[in-house]
Formats: structure tokens, C-alpha cells, sequence
């Protein structure tokens, strides 16, 4: 597998935000979102054996939250099955962070999956693939990164029409981060106003969760390992 790092610290986003978790992030990715902030994941990193990733996860901590990201970590599906079975069979908590562009359906069910389908301001719009609708579980959750009103309404709309808010456990609506955030702490570097966000939701009568990236409040935005 080529890894870029192996590093504990809290979950920053999803339904698990805040909790102590292991990141896994993997190298490479076959997307390009315009606000993406973890471009130093497209090339480099190091190989690892699947095992020995695993006695990585097990140095930093024997049980407990683990997450596999990227990049995009379905790049890697074939070593990263069996790194995913070997994990749950130690008893760890297991979230895989994905696109949704490459096909789900391999991945074990006890795995919770944060699917992030792309928003037209991403660029990328359009990428997600509707078949991994029925990949998802009810313990999984949908995440839609936004950065305006028009990717507002393609979420709202994805939402509803595909009945997301009683397919998976949440669905999230998240504000785009900055290209270039400040070193302030706060949500002046959200490319989209969580206020303005939020009211746009109770208009609508959403049953969404705001999700905000708690880590870009606890560290400066841009420190990475964190």
C-alpha cells in the first residue's frame, strides 16, 4: 500500500466528531476538487505491507476509532479489503472517508462509510456513482461539501429525491474551507457562512446535520497530522 501518514488524534468530522481516532491516509486520488486541502496526497508517500499498517494502527493505540482516508483510499481496493477485514476482527471501530466515485460494494458492511459526493462548486460534480446507493447501510452517513447556494440546492435536492435522510444515519452539510485559510482560528475561513447555512436549512425543514471540521477550530486550518 502506499501511505502518506499514520497519526492519532480526534475525529473532526461526521458523527464521531471528537472522538480519539486513528487516520490511515492513503495516497493518490483520480478527483481534483477546486477547494481540496489535502493535495499533498496525490503523489508520494511510502509503501507499506498491509501488515504492517495494521501493527502501526496497533502501536498507537489497541482498540478504539480508526479512519481510512485519503486521497482516495478505494484507489488502493485490493489491499485495502483485507487491511479493513484484519482490522474489525481486532475490534477496532472502523469509518473508510470516500468519494462514492469507485465502487462500494466490497467493503465489509461493518465498516461505517462517510460518503462524500461532490457539489458542482467542487468541480467535480457529477462524479458519484448512484449504484453505490445500494453499497450504503443504515449505520452510514452521506456528506455534501458546500460552497454556495448553488451547491446548497444540489444537496437539498440530492437529498430528497434520493430519500437520504432515512437511507443512511445522517447526512451532512458541511462548508467549504478556504483554498488559503488564515491562521485564525474560526468561521471566517468557511468559503460558505455556517450561519447562512444553517438558516437555509431549518427554511427548508432539512433533517441534515451541520458538520463543521472541529479540527480547523482546535489547530490552525491548515496544520496537517492533526
Amino acid at each position: 500500500m502506499q501511505i502518506i501518514e499514520i497519526y492519532r488524534s480526534v475525529q473532526g468530522e461526521s458523527s464521531f466528531a471528537g472522538v480519539p481516532c486513528i487516520f490511515v491516509r492513503l495516497a493518490a486520488c483520480n478527483l481534483r476538487c477546486v477547494w481540496c486541502d489535502s493535495e499533498y496526497t496525490f503523489s508520494g508517500g511510502r509503501k507499506m505491507s498491509v501488515d504492517e499498517v495494521q501493527q502501526e494502527v496497533i502501536r498507537l493505540a489497541p482498540g478504539g476509532l480508526v479512519e481510512i482516508t485519503g486521497g482516495e483510499p478505494m484507489l488502493q481496493e485490493r489491499e485495502l479489503v483485507p487491511l479493513m477485514e484484519q482490522l474489525l476482527a481486532l475490534g477496532y471501530t472502523l469509518l473508510l472517508e470516500t468519494s462514492g466515485e469507485r465502487a462500494l460494494e466490497r467493503v465489509p458492511k461493518a465498516v461505517h462509510k462517510i460518503v462524500d459526493v461532490k457539489c458542482p462548486g467542487s468541480g467535480e460534480g457529477g462524479s458519484f456513482r448512484l449504484s453505490n446507493l445500494a453499497a450504503l447501510t443504515p449505520g452510514d452517513e452521506i456528506k455534501f461539501v458546500l460552497a454556495d447556494r448553488v451547491d446548497y440546492e444540489f444537496a437539498r435536492d440530492f437529498t430528497r429525491e434520493h430519500g437520504l435522510e432515512t437511507r443512511v444515519a445522517n447526512v451532512l452539510f458541511s462548508p467549504a474551507f478556504r483554498k488559503n485559510p488564515s491562521t485564525e482560528r474560526g468561521a471566517s475561513n468557511c468559503q460558505l457562512d455556517p450561519r447562512v447555512l444553517t438558516e437555509w436549512i431549518l427554511e427548508d425543514k432539512l433533517n441534515v446535520r451541520l458538520g463543521l471540521q472541529i479540527h480547523k477550530f482546535i489547530w490552525e486550518p491548515a496544520t496537517k497530522g492533526v
